[in-house]
């Protein structure tokens, strides 16, 4: 990884002097970067298969509005070994052409290349001409594209269809990271802009709809940029389903790139709309490169598209989580066929044996019977038990939620009493959170504790307590601290039986059928020993506790993927599936996959690293929009048949949850804008 950054800032460092900037595409000279390139061994990546060191370099032309074809030598090279070392040295500049529909190609080229190397899957070759004429078209791309006209053969040779599924892999990936890049430096041009922008005496960035336009744009981003790196890492490894990853991450780039340029638009406003900045030149950039992922050779509506693939037979690419968390994936599979009936799962067997391995206290210490856990093997857990279908659900809740808190937080008393609990999977506990005035501001809470001798005296109201008609136990956020600066610093967690006196829990049956409460406490009496945690510092422990959703993030994402799955198996069984039904299994399949990405990226910045402040929210605003798409392309896709499908009416029922609960993608996206520096609004 240190490598490819330092190649990275290299190749910045040679366009510092030639190409600087998106502004200067009229003037910067394209023939010349090539010359740098060939000298600094830009063009000679794709001998040594360095997909990663070719991504690099494109997502720094991108962001200068760059069309130099890297891609195009990296792909040629290959198919052409004999001309390798021509093409490294930069004699032989080819541009590739996938599939041509017609004798005349167009080219987007920079203006550098000598040669082209037409692939045409029907006929199993790959052919190399020399450039014998070429004209410049004007319109939208700048540099112009280039319509030439195929000179004398130079070399030609059979291909196989591995071959022109590794190229085509290459060149949409290549193609959609520089667009994903463009895409984001305007991005990141809106963000300062908003920043520093004043409008009715204060920066633009503290008006909401501008934050939320801003995070949303970001989600978007980093999803695409998380789908290119998974793609790369396909590559390198050789994988099956490398074409496949590739696919994906070119067709999710089609829309959020888009999305993500016009969002910068409309922030920059007419700042941006003028060539004096770099974002008129960027959005060239970015629709030039989308229109060719929208057309010819690279387009994802042929056959070896995303759905193409899909709809034949091939599963959405796996994640390797390192050999260690797989291996214990095949455990846990083989765990679950063990306690598999016909009529589901033998629930207590399953949980007996999953007490006995110790998979409710992963990553416990061992003095409370925990079993040693990285954070990829506690996401394979959760991964692997949603796809099933959740059959030890709460107690996975109950272990991931308060486990750890208690752990960090609890007396030697309460660890005596629970752990064992929880571990065991018995722990039958719900939520104590939120309240009438404090739904996503939790800070805001005003349920009372107020200290009488060696008690508390507790009073008011929670809502939407899910399960709290059969909990033991309830998870309890109080005020202990009315005048408390800031106000999370005046909040105190319980612990407490729900069947102490003074409780009253009212059923309510949601939109999906499940039974959430509203539970009312009057005088409710406790011991000072149901306190978890310091009085007054409940909200280093309610943070704890929440930082484990982000494991839980990766069960939401599999659950999804099981209803994406399914869906899949009814339109594999039939004899067609129109277009607009293939785009639109081939989008909800990029953003499926695109969730999961930020969901691992995120479970792993849980150690601080990366963009830990953001990475969660981010996760779980993709997940919740997601669950919406998916449950509405399932009902537009199948049909009447799947609402008559108890699971796939369930999704969408149970969907509106994942956006509103934990707090709201809203909410969550205030977050991120706060997070890439924008003022509260």
């Amino acid at each position: 990884m240190a490598e490819v950054e330092d190649f990275r800032d290299a190749v910045a460092g040679v366009l510092d002097g030639l190409w600087p900037a998106a502004v200067d595409v009229p003037t910067a000279d394209g023939t010349k970067v090539a010359e740098a390139a060939a000298q600094q061994g830009w063009f000679e990546l794709g001998p040594e298969g360095a997909a990663d060191y070719l991504v690099a370099a494109v997502r720094t032309l991108g962001r200068r509005a760059c069309p130099l074809p890297l891609a195009d030598a990296y792909v040629a090279a290959r198919l052409l070994p004999e001309h390798a070392d021509a093409i490294g040295a930069g004699g032989l500049r080819p541009a590739v052409v996938v599939d041509p529909a017609t004798t005349l190609l167009v080219v987007d080229d920079a203006g550098t290349t000598s040669h082209v190397l037409v692939v045409d899957s029907s006929a199993a070759t790959a052919v190399l001409h020399e450039i014998e004429e070429a004209a410049e078209v004007d319109g939208l791309a700048r540099p112009a594209w280039r319509r030439i006209t195929r000179g004398r053969v130079v070399a030609e040779r059979p291909v196989t269809p591995v071959e022109v599924a590794d190229a085509v892999a290459v060149l949409r990936l290549a193609t959609a990271a520089r667009a994903v890049a463009a895409a984001g430096r305007a991005h990141e041009l809106a963000v300062e802009h908003a920043k520093v922008r004043r409008q009715f005496g204060k920066s633009i960035g503290g008006f909401g709809a501008v934050q939320q336009r801003v995070a949303a744009c970001q989600v978007d981003l980093s999803a695409s940029e998380a789908l290119v790196d998974e793609a790369v890492e396909a590559l390198l490894a050789a994988r099956p389903d490398a074409p496949l990853a590739a696919a994906l991450a070119a067709r999710h780039a089609r829309t959020a790139a888009e999305r993500v340029l016009a969002g910068a638009q409309h922030t920059l406003g007419a700042v941006g709309f003028f060539e004096e900045h770099e974002a008129a030149w960027l959005f060239r950039r970015v629709h030039t490169d989308l229109t060719h992922l929208g057309h010819g050779g690279l387009d994802d509506r042929r056959t070896d598209g995303v759905a193409g693939r899909l709809l034949a037979g091939e599963d959405l690419p796996h994640f390797h989580l390192g050999e260690r968390a797989e291996a214990f994936r095949a455990e846990v599979r083989e765990l679950l066929g063990r306690h598999t009936t016909a009529a589901g799962y033998d629930v207590e067997g399953l949980r007996r044996e999953m007490d006995d391995q110790a998979l409710f206290a992963l990553g416990w210490p061992a003095e409370h019977g925990g079993r040693p856990a990285s954070v990829e093997e506690q996401v394979v857990l959760h991964e692997e038990m949603k796809y099933a279908g959740g059959p030890v659900d709460r107690a996975m809740s109950a272990t991931m939620l308060i486990g750890h808190s208690l752990l960090r937080h609890g007396t030697p008393e309460q660890k005596a009493q629970f752990l064992p609990l929880l571990h065991a999977g018995r722990m039958a506990f719900c939520l104590g959170y939120s309240e009438p005035e404090a739904g996503s501001d939790l800070a805001s809470l005003r349920t009372r504790a107020v200290r009488d001798g060696d008690d508390w005296m507790i009073d008011g109201q929670k809502l939407w307590t899910t399960r709290g008609h059969t909990a033991s136990h309830v998870w309890l956020a109080v005020r202990t601290d009315p005048d408390a600066t800031p106000r999370h610093a005046g909040i105190t967690i319980f612990l407490l039986p729900m069947d102490t006196p003074g409780i009253t829990v009212q059923q309510h049956v949601a939109l999906s059928g499940e039974i959430s409460c509203t539970v009312f406490y009057d005088a409710v009496r406790v011991p000072d020993s149901m306190r978890v945690g310091e009085v007054h510092g409940g909200w280093k422990v309610i943070t704890d506790a929440l930082t484990a959703e982000r494991v839980v993030m990766g069960g939401v994402a599999a659950t999804l993927r099981r209803h994406y799955d399914e869906m899949l198996a009814v339109l594999r069984g039939r004899d067609e599936v129109d277009a607009l039904d293939r785009d639109r299994v081939a989008w909800a399949g990029a953003r499926l996959q695109a969730a999961r990405a930020l969901v691992l990226r995120a479970t792993r910045s849980m150690d601080g690293s990366g963009d830990a402040r953001i990475a969660g929210p981010m996760a779980a605003v993709l997940s919740g929009d997601l669950a919406e798409e998916l449950g509405r392309t399932c009902l537009d896709v199948l049909g009447p048949e799947a609402a008559l499908a108890g699971r796939y009416d369930d999704a969408i029922r149970v969907a509106p949850m994942y956006v509103i609960g934990g707090g709201t993608n809203d909410i969550q996206r205030g977050i991120i804008a706060r997070g890439l520096g924008l003022p509260r609004e």
